[in-house]
C-alpha cells in the first residue's frame, strides 16, 4: 500500500531509495510530494472531492448491447436477438427483460450508449477502456505489457485512500478471467499503486484473505524482523532498482495491511444482516459487489468487481448468446441495483460512482453459433451515481445497433468522467514513465458534460 501524504518524505532529495519507494517516486525521471502538492495547489488534483470513489463492474470479454442497456425491439430477429424489452422507471426507455432491477432504479442512473472506439481486439479493448489508450494488437510480440496506468492505479496514485490504512485500489474476487483481461496495474507508476487482489470469493463459506493472515508459524514480531531485513535492499547495485522498487513496495503493503484492524473489519462480510447479503444476490456477483461496497464505506477509493466471462460467440467452448446472458445478465443486475439501493439507503451515492462496461460490445447480427462476435463501433456503458445528473440515456445508437447517429463518447471521454468525480483533471496530470517522457493522465477525453450540472 502506498504510504499516505502525511508520512511521505518532504523532499526528492538526500534519502534512501527505499524511501524513495514508499514516497511514492514514480519511473525513472520520478514524482514526489513536491510534484503531487503542485498539481493539487494547481487545481489538477482537487483537495475538495478527496471523499469521493468509484466501483467498476468490469466485464471482460465484451457485453452484448442489445441484451443489457440498448435493446432494439423493431429490428429483424437476427439483430434483436431472443429477448424482448421491458419498460423502466423513465418514460420511453427500455432495458432487456433481463434487466428488471436496473429498471426500476432506471432514474438513479445513465446509460451512454454510443461509446465507441472501432476495434474489436480483446487486447486493445481492454487497455483503452482500463486506461483510456488504444492497446497493443492482440498478436504483437509485446501483446501482455501495459503502456499506462490503469485509471485505478492512477486514482491510487493521485487520490490515495480515504481512510488512513485502507488499501486505496482493490481488486475482488480477482483479476483473471475473461478474455485479455491484463491491464488493472500500475504501469510504470509503480507496483506499489497495483491493486490489492482478494483472490478469494466472497459467496463461498470459505472466503478469506489471504495477506490478512499471518502463515503458519509466522508472528508479527518475525515478520518486523522480516522488514528490517528489507532494508538491505539500499545496498543493491542500480542495476536492480525496478526489482527493489517493486519487491519493497508490495512487501510493504503487505506489512500494512496485516497491522490493520480497520481493513481486517471492512473485509468481514460475515458481520453484514443476512437480509442485506441476500438483496445483492447469493453469487459471486452480488457478494462482491457488496464487499466493495464495505470496502469504498471503510475508506477505499476504486474498487473493481471483475463480472466475467462475455465472450458469447456461440462457437466451440463459447456460451451462444442467449446462454451466457441467461447466465451472467441476472446476477449482474441483482448485484447492481442491489449495490445502487443500499448506497442510497446509506447516504453513500452522492460520493460513489458505479461503473459498468466492458471492453466492447457485440456484433449486432447474431452469427452461424446463434452468438455475437466484437463489435467496437457502438457500445454501452452504465454509470450511476446521485452526485451527478441520472435518469437519462446519452446518446442514440442506429436502429439495428450498428453505428452512432448521436453523440460519440470516447473511451477517454469515460475515463474523463471517472476522473472528474474523483477531482482529478487528467489532462493537466503529467507523469513520467520509465524513459523519462512526460506522459499526460489522458490526452484528449472531456468528462461526458451531460452528467454534470
Amino acid at each position: 500500500m502506498n504510504q499516505r501524504p502525511s508520512r511521505i518524505m518532504t523532499d526528492c532529495s538526500g534519502i534512501t531509495r527505499r524511501n524513495f519507494v514508499q514516497a511514492g517516486a514514480l519511473g525513472a525521471g520520478g514524482l514526489c510530494l513536491a510534484d503531487l502538492l503542485k498539481l493539487k495547489a494547481e487545481g489538477a488534483v482537487s483537495s475538495k472531492q478527496q471523499d469521493t470513489s468509484v466501483i467498476l463492474f468490469w466485464l471482460s470479454g465484451g457485453p452484448g448491447h442489445m441484451e443489457t442497456w440498448d435493446p432494439k425491439p423493431e429490428a429483424p430477429a437476427e439483430y434483436r436477438g431472443p429477448f424482448q424489452p421491458i419498460a423502466t422507471s423513465l418514460s420511453g426507455v427500455q432495458f432487456s427483460e433481463l434487466m428488471p432491477g436496473q429498471a426500476k432504479l432506471a432514474e438513479h442512473l445513465a446509460v451512454l450508449r454510443t461509446v465507441n472506439h472501432g476495434t474489436g481486439d480483446h487486447t486493445k479493448g481492454n487497455h483503452w477502456m482500463l486506461t483510456g489508450f488504444e492497446g497493443p494488437a492482440f498478436n504483437a510480440p509485446d501483446n501482455r505489457v501495459q503502456r499506462r496506468p490503469s485509471i485505478g492505479s492512477a486514482a491510487s496514485f493521485l487520490r490515495g485512500a480515504r481512510q488512513e490504512g485502507m488499501p486505496p485500489y482493490v481488486g475482488v474476487p480477482h483479476l483473471r478471467g475473461g478474455t485479455d483481461n491484463l491491464f488493472h496495474y500500475s504501469s510504470y507508476i509503480g507496483g506499489g499503486f497495483d491493486p490489492f487482489i482478494v483472490n478469494s470469493d466472497p459467496n463461498t463459506s470459505s472466503f478469506s484473505v489471504q495477506n490478512l493472515t499471518l502463515a503458519r508459524g509466522l508472528t508479527v514480531d518475525r515478520l518486523k524482523n522480516r522488514q528490517e531485513l528489507l532494508s538491505s535492499l539500499d545496498q543493491l547495485p542500480r542495476r536492480h532498482e525496478k526489482l527493489i522498487r517493486d519487491l519493497d513496495e508490495h512487501q510493504q503493503k503487505a506489512f500494512d495491511l496485516l497491522y490493520s484492524k480497520g481493513v481486517r473489519s471492512a473485509f468481514d462480510i460475515e458481520d453484514e444482516p443476512a437480509a442485506v447479503r441476500d438483496s445483492y444476490g447469493r453469487h459471486t456477483f452480488g457478494q462482491s459487489a457488496l464487499l466493495a461496497r464495505r470496502l469504498v464505506e471503510h475508506g477505499s477509493t476504486f474498487v473493481t468487481v471483475n463480472c466475467v466471462p462475455w465472450d458469447h460467440h456461440g462457437s466451440a467452448g463459447r456460451l451462444r448468446t442467449e446462454e451466457g446472458a441467461r447466465k451472467l445478465i441476472p446476477p449482474l443486475d441483482a448485484a447492481i441495483s442491489g449495490l445502487i439501493r443500499d448506497l442510497i439507503d446509506r447516504g453513500l451515492y452522492e460520493k460513489t460512482l458505479v461503473v459498468a462496461m466492458g471492453e466492447f460490445g457485440r456484433t449486432p447480427r447474431i452469427n452461424q453459433h446463434a452468438g455475437r462476435d466484437h463489435w467496437g463501433r457502438t457500445f454501452s456503458v452504465m454509470m450511476g451515481c446521485g452526485g451527478m445528473r441520472m435518469g437519462q440515456i446519452i446518446g442514440r445508437s442506429s436502429s439495428r445497433g450498428e453505428d452512432v447517429v448521436e453523440r460519440p463518447v470516447g473511451p477517454q471521454d469515460v475515463a474523463a468522467t471517472i476522473y472528474r468525480h474523483l477531482g482529478i483533471d487528467p489532462q493537466r496530470v503529467i507523469l513520467r514513465d520509465r524513459l523519462d517522457r512526460p506522459m499526460p493522465l489522458l490526452d484528449t477525453g472531456e468528462p461526458v458534460s451531460e452528467l454534470f450540472g
